[in-house]
């Protein structure tokens, strides 16, 4: 009797396999979709982030571009020599070692009317270190303003001078002990010569000749009768100690004999004289002789 109650037609016995399948083809697809819809939306946001990442860096990058351009530039050698802050142009002060756009900032200043009046000024300007200022000191030439004869400035002016008192022919001074002071009392020597006396001698460590001054552009035959230098105060660097940093600071090393020296003790140990030095195309014997003046072993 239960086999009528189970019992389908062909027809009957075909729909419900259909309706089988049809049920199993829905749940697989509910199973399925939702994940793949899942995933799907998941490598969207994904794709979405990387782009903003991508954008960001792209961006961030551009500002950094756009910071070093303006605040870097290829370092070139630095060529001190006097100059006048009022009439320099930006060339020349990066050749004496200010980046451009401090150069761009002092030549804006000076064309809105600004001027420097003495050479302590000059450390006002912007990003300009202590260190920069005290090495461009001794070279700053700051000329003074043509007053009208005809004014009462200038009749006040020429009624309050004093003539400044200067040495008599036959007196000698050590370049290594002196002053600005007392340079300036010296014929032919002003206050920016006597700056860069003072402040070369302290790049050296001590003259050990008054040919010396020729370095610095001085006219050496004017100023050989008032001068002498006592070579034995002169400052001394060991070779073997100094750094690369600490010898290229020397106006008589360059950057590549300084590397020499120290590349030199890293493979054949310490340095015992000069004419292991001599061996280096980056010497020449003119070098040598220069140097011996300021080194010790």
């Amino acid at each position: 009797m239960w086999k009528d109650y189970f019992y389908f037609t062909r027809n009957e016995q075909q729909g419900i396999i259909i309706l089988i399948i049809g049920i199993v083809c829905v749940a697989g697809g509910l199973y399925f979709w939702p994940k793949e819809t899942r995933q799907q939306e998941k490598t969207k946001q994904e794709l979405q982030h990387e782009e903003a990442e991508f954008a960001a860096s792209l961006q961030r990058k551009k500002k950094e571009y756009d910071y070093k351009r303006y605040h870097t530039f290829e370092q070139t050698p630095i060529h001190l020599a006097p100059f006048d802050p009022n009439k320099t142009d930006s060339a020349g002060f990066v050749r004496l070692g200010l980046r451009p756009w401090m150069a761009h900032n002092i030549m804006r200043y000076r064309s809105k009317g600004g001027r420097f009046r003495k050479p302590e000024d000059f450390k006002r300007v912007y990003g300009l270190t202590a260190q920069q200022f005290q090495l461009l000191l001794p070279y700053i030439t700051v000329e003074e303003r043509a007053v009208n004869r005809d004014s009462s400035l200038y009749t006040a002016l020429k009624r309050d001078s004093v003539k400044p008192f200067k040495y008599a022919a036959g007196v000698t001074i050590d370049l290594n002990t002196t002053d600005t002071t007392e340079l300036k009392k010296i014929p032919g020597v002003g206050g920016s010569i006597a700056r860069m006396i003072v402040g070369y001698r302290q790049k050296l460590g001590g003259f050990y000749d008054v040919c010396q001054l020729d370095d610095i552009r001085l006219n050496v035959e004017k100023l050989r009768g008032w001068f002498y230098a006592d070579a034995s105060k002169t400052q001394r660097i060991n070779l073997n100690k100094a750094s690369v940093e600490r010898l290229k600071a020397h106006p008589y090393l360059n950057f590549y004999q300084a590397k020499v020296i120290v590349e030199h003790r890293s493979r054949y140990g310490a340095i015992s004289n000069l004419n292991q030095l001599s061996l280096y195309n980056e010497f020449t014997p003119h070098d040598i002789q220069r140097i011996s003046h300021y080194v010790c072993f």
